[in-house]
């Protein structure tokens, strides 16, 4: 079953996760291990983030420095593939529209076609960082990359070489913001974005992350009232650490209840962060499963053993 046909026949709520792949040159036996500590609970699926390649400064003979674009954690689709044959588990490798041109991200799904991975999370990628690849190469926007998606799925290829649709589909999910996505101008125009990816052919959301469910119930709602009315699966972090209090809101756009900040504050070390965040995202899980969520996704960065207490708990 592809995952939205997973989320659909749901009956109570599962969990899914999400993980990055090695930095260049490492082993993948650390993601292994992560999963590892995870699996008995019966993730429902696995999501693998793509990184495009970013600039670099190195030394040169002569005292300077020269730009170079690396990508540091390369690997994706060997990454999914990995994954899927060691654990049974669906993989959903990340496709971006940032980064990335139009030849590439066709040949990247011919492979994943090839490799029978046909559940993919599609994403504009971050539009405020810099790239090798020109932006006249790339696509600009979620919706245009599902346009080449859906040609995919149908035969068509970028050549104007026409075959047969494909045999398996590829079914996709994309982002949600409860909070807005920081270039929206408003709540309002962020969802008639996202209802033009449902239109054409997106199949379940994921949010950004986010500490109030307030937040995440009320943007459900603003969905529903303007017909999207696939699955919408809450995404959630655990913090572990104090200084989080100020890099997530700066970084994911999400705002920290005041509860929450007053009860890190009070903590003495990251230790006691770390337990707070644990039973903060604890009460987060148990009000989402009352309130009947198919899944509750996990961004695992650097938290594994706080999503494994909480999963303990919940799960």
């Amino acid at each position: 079953m592809s995952v939205a046909e997973i989320l659909r026949s749901r009956t109570q709520t599962g969990f899914s996760i999400e993980i990055l792949p090695p930095i260049k040159g490492n082993s993948l036996q650390r993601t292994i291990e992560n999963i590892d500590e995870l699996k008995d609970f019966g993730p429902l699926f696995i999501n693998i983030t793509t990184h495009h390649s970013e600039p670099v400064y190195v030394p040169t003979n002569d005292g300077n420095l020269r730009k170079i674009f690396v990508r540091k954690r390369p690997g994706t689709v060997a990454v999914a593939a990995a994954i899927q044959n060691h654990y049974g588990i669906p993989t959903v490798p990340h496709i971006l529209c940032n980064g990335f041109t139009r030849n590439e991200t066709e040949y990247v799904l011919i492979d994943l076609n090839f490799l029978g991975i046909h559940d993919i999370f599609v994403l504009r990628g971050d539009a405020d960082k810099e790239v090798m690849v020109p932006v006249s190469d790339c696509h600009l926007h979620a919706t245009d990359l599902i346009g080449q998606i859906n040609d995919i799925n149908n035969g068509r290829f970028l050549d104007g070489t026409l075959n047969e649709p494909l045999t398996t589909k590829f079914s996709f999910g994309v982002a949600g913001y409860p909070e807005k996505h920081a270039e929206a101008p408003n709540m309002e125009t962020d969802i008639k974005y996202l209802k033009a990816k449902v239109d054409a052919g997106a199949e379940y959301v994921i949010t950004q992350l986010f500490y109030d469910n307030s937040r995440y119930f009320d943007f459900v709602k603003r969905c529903r009232e303007a017909g999207i009315t696939i699955p919408i699966i809450p995404g959630l972090k655990p913090i572990k650490k104090a200084r989080q209090l100020n890099v997530l809101p700066r970084v994911f756009g999400c705002n920290m209840p005041q509860d929450l900040v007053n009860a890190i504050e009070k903590c003495k070390d990251d230790k006691a962060v770390q337990q707070v965040g644990i039973e903060w995202l604890t009460q987060q899980v148990r009000e989402l499963k009352a309130a009947g969520v198919p899944d509750v996704h996990f961004y695992t960065l650097a938290a594994v053993d706080s999503v494994k207490a909480v999963l303990k708990s919940c799960f």
